[in-house]
């Protein structure tokens, strides 16, 4: 016998019922009596059913699923309505089996069946009311979430098992509901979470749903420019240092460092001061333990799965990153998988080779592989020196040749369009030398040395293309510097040649006279610049490579510039950690000057301030 209390609190072992039999109804529906029919959906759709009611009605669905035809598709719309999820367990499983039930007998419905279930990947909606106006979000404080994702898994793991075909119709409705990157970090996390989940057991839409995930990423990524990041970072601070002032002015010295002492961390030191820089951390790093999960298997890397996904992200590197200019941090998916084992970091390169040197390609993807392979070269930690030597075999070799035919034909000169993948490919050396040259250098210094003479920078200084003229001239600074020091080709004369040579173009507007020059022609980037999204750096820092400051000897080289004119807030965008961009107009003439030129705020772990020695 029940206590009173328990049978108050107890759910009613019998439920009231009308209409008859749910089999008897539906006859009756075919015979045209609408009037049972009718009051079995509004029994269906009472917001305050109970557990033993919903376990009844679906007890006899589920022996009647061969009545639920296309005809009848109202009604399964108000099954499929039914807040089954957050219910007793007993609800849940009679529920599960309806829905196997329904899909195998009734095709018709997989598609409704599916939006149900996907819909249920993001937090419900709640109202709060504020201010006399509803404000609806996701409700983060509830306790079953992700206990009810599992039971989505479930739900959507059984239909996958009754109809063959599911993952075809499945990938539609992902796609369709995708949240909107204004919609909370909580929203995209949920949902981003549970799409690389359905990838575990339905492997085959795995390649679909990484790139629909990378796509989406990429566009917050384009959308929050790194100088909107350091901005935005920049003001939060410079508003917490003085509400830390005015705080601290109400204490005095005692106070104050006992409220220090028991003080907690801040919730808020890893969050992202831009709203949709924080979007983007959040789902980084929910792609990097996506990789790392995926690649390891107790602990160890496991090299069949770690081969799999390899493929798949470079196929989606291909079509969604390598054609997208200037994105700062999606990328970096490739960098990550690619530092599990040295094998993949070398197939990245070898594959990225192929793109540059394949003239069957559009030129821009062939300059952006170049970009690409400068940067990872630089900053990878990963990368072994030996391999740096035999990738710049490989691309000092392909200039040689490349300056051996052009020579030959009429188009020897200076020009961007005819000749963009070897100026890329120029860049990439430079660039790659600049980060490692103490590194091929070390331990025997006459060996290091007797290396790079035999790369004969010199020629490709000073041949007809002139790439010193083309690339960053950051890049050709440093280039300059350390190549002089260690007396492998003399750039100076060029450079100098070259600064006369450019016009800059003087317009005037309401804001007055405005000097522009062209300090970019590529309108080249470095795709692996410094890192900054504060939570999924942690899982990148470890292995890339910073800037390393110049030592004393380096400075005394690099004392006088070679610009006139310049003064001390016009500083080089690469070595402020910034790549310059392509928005100034150029004009060339002989004997002209080089027009200033200014640099956005620096980023940490980029070359430092420093500008070309002119020699005396």
């Amino acid at each position: 016998m029940l206590g009173a209390d328990e049978f108050i609190s107890s759910p009613p072992r019998k439920t009231v019922r009308f209409g008859g039999t749910l089999t008897e109804i539906l006859l009756k529906y075919e015979k045209g009596d609408t009037t049972d029919f009718e009051l079995l959906k509004h029994q269906l759709s009472d917001p305050d059913i109970k557990d033993a009611q919903i376990i009844n009605w679906l007890h006899e669905f589920r022996a009647s699923v061969a009545y639920l035809t296309k005809e009848l598709g109202q009604l399964v719309n108000i099954l499929l309505k039914l807040p089954w999820l957050r219910r007793s367990r007993e609800v849940v499983e009679e529920y599960l089996g309806f829905l196997g039930n329904l899909v195998s007998a009734q095709t018709v419905h997989l598609r409704p069946c599916l939006r149900m279930i996907v819909a249920q990947f993001v937090p419900p909606r709640i109202t709060i009311r504020e201010d006399d106006v509803d404000i609806s979000d996701s409700d983060d404080d509830d306790e079953n979430i992700s206990a009810n994702f599992d039971t989505c898994h479930r739900a959507l793991q059984t239909v996958a098992r009754y109809v063959p075909s599911t993952p075809q119709f499945l990938m539609p409705i992902l796609v369709e509901f995708f949240p909107f990157i204004n919609k909370s970090e909580r929203t995209l996390e949920c949902y981003v979470h549970n799409l690389l989940r359905v990838t575990v057991y339905l492997p085959t839409l795995r390649l679909q749903i990484l790139e629909l995930i990378i796509e989406k990423l990429l566009k917050l990524d384009v959308s929050t420019p790194q100088q909107d990041i350091e901005d935005a970072e920049e003001t939060a601070n410079n508003c917490a240092s003085e509400e830390k002032s005015t705080e601290e002015g109400l204490f005095d010295m005692e106070e104050d460092e006992d409220r220090k002492g028991n003080k907690a961390v801040s919730p808020n030191v890893e969050r992202m001061a831009h709203p949709l820089a924080e979007r983007l951390d959040i789902l980084m790093t929910i792609l990097f333990s996506y990789i790392r999960d995926v690649c390891h298997v107790d602990g160890k890397l496991d090299i069949n799965n770690t081969k799999d996904l390899y493929r798949d992200l470079v196929s989606v590197f291909d079509k969604l990153i390598l054609p997208t200019h200037a994105s700062c941090h999606v990328q970096y998916f490739m960098f990550y998988i690619c530092s599990f084992k040295l094998g993949l970091a070398e197939a990245f390169l070898d594959h990225l080779w192929k793109k540059l040197q394949d003239p069957n390609n559009p030129s821009v993807i062939r300059q952006t592989a170049g970009s690409y392979i400068g940067s990872f070269l630089a900053r990878a930690k990963f990368i072994p020196i030996i391999t740096v030597k035999a990738c710049l075999d490989l691309l000092v070799n392909w200039l040689h040749k490349y300056i051996d035919n052009q020579d030959k034909g009429a188009n020897a000169y200076c020009d961007v369009a005819l000749h963009g993948p070897f100026y890329s490919t120029c860049q990439a050396v430079f660039y790659t030398l600049i980060f490692r040259h103490r590194q091929l250098l070390d331990g025997n210094l006459r060996k290091g040395l007797s290396y790079l003479q035999s790369l004969n920078f010199e020629r490709i200084v000073m041949c007809q293309l002139n790439p010193l003229k083309i690339c960053i001239p950051s890049v050709v600074n440093l280039f300059a510097a350390i190549t002089r020091k260690y007396q492998l080709v003399f750039c100076y004369t060029i450079i100098e040649r070259n600064n006369r040579q450019f016009i800059p173009v003087v317009r005037s507007g309401t804001g007055g006279d405005l000097v522009q020059t062209c300090t970019n022609p590529l309108d080249s980037f470095f795709p692996f610049d410094p890192y900054i999204l504060k939570r999924s750096k942690k899982t990148i820092d470890p292995m890339y490579q910073f800037w390393e400051e110049l030592s004393a000897e380096d400075l005394e080289d690099l004392k006088k510039p070679i610009k006139k004119g310049t003064s001390e807030d016009e500083d080089d965008d690469f070595l402020k950690g910034e790549t310059p961009q392509n928005d100034g107009v150029v004009e060339i003439a002989p004997h002209s000057y080089e027009s200033n030129t200014r640099s956005p705020v620096s980023s940490i772990g980029s070359p430092a301030d420093c500008y070309v020695p002119y020699p005396l």
